[in-house]
């Protein structure tokens, strides 16, 4: 088939599809139409946010050795997992927001997680420990930023109850929120081992309380 009759074949189509939206089916009436249109609407935003959920759950999220072998492992030692009020907060609790169209962007960024998961680049745990440290950074850098929204999923500021706090806790909470800092400033290693620090800074996971 030649380039013009293609282009021709091309411009019939949209031709037709054109028209049929500006004339409805002599068939199907208008109401119909805008029926089906509807439902199938419906059916796949059903379908995307199921999806999404499926995505957004910490069996999900261990379903990858990765996970599974290395921070899973540290997390279920951990006050999160397991404590006197029986609480748990999962990984999209820590890792991704509540709200939608933040979730949506979580889940773009995510996707390059998918990228190294193919190229096999934290596959073993001595792969994962010698990223550690700048995979931390991204997650530190990322509530840096957005004032450890994830955080706020769970913990309200306004709700301490600073009389039932250690004298350090609420020393250490008044004199941060005076200086405008946020959750991760404090609380890096809260979940997951800290990474080896020995030839870094260790400025780079603490506060240096100034």
């Amino acid at each position: 088939m030649s380039d013009k009759n293609k282009r021709n074949k091309v411009k019939q189509v949209v031709a037709d599809l054109w028209q049929t939206m500006k004339n409805p089916s002599a068939k199907y009436s208008l109401g119909t139409l805008l029926g089906v249109g509807i439902v199938a609407g419906v059916i796949l935003w059903g379908g995307f946010n199921t999806a999404m959920e499926m995505t957004n759950t910490e069996s999900f999220c261990i379903s990858c050795h990765e996970m599974r072998d290395n921070v899973y492992v540290e997390y279920k030692n951990t006050i999160h997992y397991n404590n006197r009020s029986g609480v748990r907060a999962t990984c999209p609790d820590c890792h991704v927001p509540k709200e939608w169209h933040l979730k949506i962007l979580r889940k773009i960024k995510a996707s390059n997680e998918l990228l190294h998961k193919a190229l096999g680049s934290i596959d073993t745990p001595e792969k994962f420990e010698a990223k550690r440290l700048t995979l931390s950074r991204n997650v530190w850098k990322t509530m840096k930023e957005n004032d450890s929204h994830e955080c706020r999923n769970c913990h309200d500021f306004e709700s301490m109850d600073y009389a039932r706090q250690g004298r350090r806790a609420v020393k250490s909470h008044t004199k941060g929120f005076d200086a405008g800092k946020t959750c991760i400033d404090c609380h890096k290693g809260i979940a997951h081992s800290l990474p080896t620090m020995y030839k870094e800074d260790p400025s780079a996971a603490f506060p240096t309380g100034k």
